[in-house]
């Protein structure tokens, strides 16, 4: 599936520039299956709401319907972060709100992007994954 949504995104004029590996994850919310996740480092011509409206195209060619949080999907994509640009539109903020906190998103990208830096936090996606990685004590 990630695969075939890599080769959709590149039929619709975006360029690859390196992916990472996929990884299998538990479920963020409540399911019973496991998920595959993925970075990728693209070039696009475009504005960020054009991409993200190009992703959620995409995602429904492969049959997802947003119609509940955490629902049952068949494809996710996610619009991580456009360079250094922050965001904060109804629709859109960018970097994505929930990228410091989700190792499954931070291990893909550390894979492509180990020192791009989030600007707001000024660190490194090692530096955020080290974080969630830092064992915290019992209390």
């Amino acid at each position: 599936m990630i695969a075939a949504a890599l080769a959709a995104l590149e039929a619709d004029g975006v360029k690859l520039l390196s992916v990472s590996r996929i990884v299998e994850t538990p479920p963020l919310g409540p399911s019973n299956r496991r998920f595959a996740n993925a970075a990728a480092e693209i070039h696009w011509a475009g504005t960020p709401e054009a991409l993200l409206t190009l992703l959620q195209s995409i995602e429904r060619q492969f049959g997802r319907k947003r119609w509940r949080r955490w629902g049952a999907r068949v494809l996710d994509l996610d619009l991580l972060a456009f360079g250094q640009l922050q965001l904060a539109k109804k629709r859109l903020k960018l970097p994505h709100p929930a990228l410091p906190e989700r190792l499954f998103v931070l291990h893909p990208l550390a894979e492509i992007a180990p020192n791009w830096r989030h600007p707001q936090l000024r660190l490194t996606v090692r530096q955020m994954t080290a974080r969630l990685q830092k064992p915290r004590p019992f209390i």
